[in-house]
């Protein structure tokens, strides 16, 4: 089986980020803001499971496209994840934040993209993407998996630390999981 293969190679992105990453978006995650999140693809399914888990702890979270998802205000917390930083609709969505009001946060392998540009702030996974861009941690899976499974994880970590923080138990998020299922 490859899985170690691939732990292997999210270990050795994981290195080459600061300890303190996480550090930079949990600041901006406060029970007060409302949070929307955007990606396409793969980084968009990444953006969504990351928006569900915050919903489960107890933040006012939407994921950009959906039919409920209300206008943007000045104020609001926009997460775009692009791993290239150069997804039109993502980049949209950016710059209209920007252009309303809104803190913008990304989270790309690219600090020189034009996601980064538009951005208040930038996490950089420097993980492989489709560009396979020289900066890139080398991978053997295909086009942008490893920097997926690296944006999964950290962000799973970022919802650890938030729960920690803010003394949120396992019995609280599962009572906002999901009943009709």
């Amino acid at each position: 089986m490859e899985i170690g293969v691939i732990l292997e190679e999210m270990n050795g992105v994981f290195h080459k980020m600061d300890e303190g990453v996480t550090d930079a978006l949990l600041k901006h995650l406060r029970s007060d803001t409302r949070i929307f999140i955007v990606g396409e693809g793969r980084s968009g399914f990444m953006a969504k499971a990351f928006a569900m888990r915050l919903m489960h702890l107890g933040l006012s979270v939407y994921a950009v496209g959906e039919t409920i998802t209300p206008s943007i205000s000045k104020g609001d917390l926009i997460i775009a994840i692009s791993g290239s930083g150069s997804t039109k609709s993502v980049i949209s969505v950016a710059a209209k934040g920007r252009e309303v009001g809104c803190k913008v946060f990304s989270i790309t392998t690219n600090d020189q993209s034009e996601l980064a540009n538009v951005s208040h702030e930038v996490l950089v996974i420097p993980a492989a993407t489709k560009n396979r861009l020289e900066h890139e941690t080398k991978s053997i899976q295909p086009l942008s998996s490893l920097f997926d499974q690296c944006v999964h994880v950290l962000c799973d970590a970022v919802c650890l630390d938030y729960s920690l923080r803010e003394s949120i138990s396992h019995e609280l998020t599962y009572s906002k999981h999901s009943n009709v299922e």
